[in-house]
């Protein structure tokens, strides 16, 4: 409902109902924070001035307003969920939900059949940690990764078919959030605000949430079972060894920061895999985490990992679904803000209206409001094209000829 995409497009701005209330008032549209509440609420609706208003306050079109909810989302748990404030809990979900909206739209233009592209195993249930760790290695099997690095985490998920939604502002006390779009297609969110080697943790933890079915668990055991699934995605027990040995008594730093630079995970959390696959014991992993906290590394660690985590796959299908003219210029800055800053306006060709009809639905709308907003300056700017001209009947027979029949 209106009230309901309201309130969301407002939490993806980042704003309260009394900043927002100010806004529009400073736009000449006074309102009261209570009289926005009442539009969010559905208790009354705002008229077309105050709706024109909110879109332009808020960076949507319009009909955003009256569109219906396109996804459902059903959320798993948040990390840290006691620290983080209800509000800011708010605006992370509105703005996932507002990302996924526009990714799962495009989806539909593109992929008649989105189902093909999907490609992930249905959840298990977990009891323990070592059910967390085989889930992980047949995960690997299954999207054929072996013992390899993984370049980028984003892309693998992107690739298989989920939805990835990055946070760039700073939310305190958030790593990471997930959930079902429409029961089945797969969202991680996570704050893009942190290290490369963090970021790649927080999203193969969602993961783990999205994979590990332990509802039973208590919210302690279903961190660790996450946490453990994560380690194990990112840096095979096998792989590990190989590197390692299969029994150590001390571990060189310097090699904790060649691992974390070849597989994209910190040193500590190298340092506590090395425990959990008995590499070395608690007692040498006790010892190491004593010696990160007295050199200062536990925040900062000496060694930095350089990955590329940030979400691609809603700009690829927004600069596709514009090239072969599905949308326009003007829905693609709308639905990925900036990625067409780069790439000049193009001439708008004409087309005649028999090569218009010839064209599938969605191509025919994209191309007319394509023609509308290329010449929308010139009928705001030119008299002579934004007022009607009356024509008589002399005017259609200038030639004496009958126009219904020539036409």
């Amino acid at each position: 409902m209106m009230g309901e995409r309201i309130k969301q497009a407002r939490l993806v701005a980042g704003l309260t109902q009394e900043a927002l209330a100010q806004r529009l008032t400073a736009q000449q549209q006074p309102i009261t924070k209570q009289a926005l509440s009442k539009y969010e609420l559905n208790k009354s609706t705002p008229p077309a001035s105050i709706i024109m208003a909110l879109a332009q306050s808020l960076n949507v079109a319009p009909s955003y307003f009256l569109a219906d909810d396109q996804i459902t989302i059903q959320w798993l748990a948040f990390r840290k969920h006691a620290q983080l404030p209800q509000a800011h809990q708010d605006e992370v979900k509105a703005y996932s939900q507002h990302v996924a909206e526009q990714q799962m739209w495009l989806t539909s233009l593109l992929y008649p059949n989105p189902s093909e592209h999907l490609r992930f195993p249905p959840s298990r249930v977990v009891c323990n940690e070592d059910e967390a760790e085989w889930t992980a290695q047949e995960l690997r099997q299954i999207w054929g990764l072996d013992d390899h690095p993984i370049e980028s985490v984003t892309q693998l998920l992107e690739d298989r078919g989920g939805v990835v939604v990055g946070i760039s502002r700073p939310v305190d006390h958030f790593d990471g959030l997930s959930g079902w779009i429409n029961d089945h297609v797969p969202l991680t969110v996570t704050s893009m605000a942190v290290s490369p080697d963090r970021l790649r943790f927080n999203l193969a933890h969602e993961l783990g949430h999205l994979l590990l079915h332990c509802d039973d668990q208590d919210a302690k055991m279903n961190e660790k079972l996450a946490h453990r699934f994560a380690a194990a995605f990112l840096l095979p027990a096998l792989a590990l060894k190989r590197a390692l040995g299969e029994r150590r008594q001390h571990i060189e730093f310097a090699e904790l920061g060649l691992l974390k630079q070849r597989f994209g995970i910190s040193m500590q959390a190298i340092a506590r895999r090395a425990r959990d696959v008995g590499i070395i014991d608690e007692a040498t992993c006790t010892r190491l985490f004593k010696d990160f906290s007295s050199r200062g590394w536990r925040k900062a660690e000496p060694v930095a990992f350089q990955g590329n985590e940030k979400p691609l796959r809603l700009k690829q299908m927004t600069l596709r679904a514009y090239a072969e003219r599905v949308i326009t210029r003007a829905q693609a800055e709308q639905l990925c803000p900036g990625c067409l800053a780069d790439f000049p306006r193009e001439e708008v060709q004409p087309m005649s209206a028999r090569e218009l009809m010839q064209r599938p639905l969605a191509e025919r709308h994209a191309a007319l409001e394509a023609f509308a907003e290329a010449y929308a300056e010139d009928y705001a700017t030119n008299e002579e094209l934004s007022e009607w001209t009356s024509f008589d009947d002399d005017t259609w027979n200038e030639d004496g000829e009958d126009w219904e029949r020539d036409s």
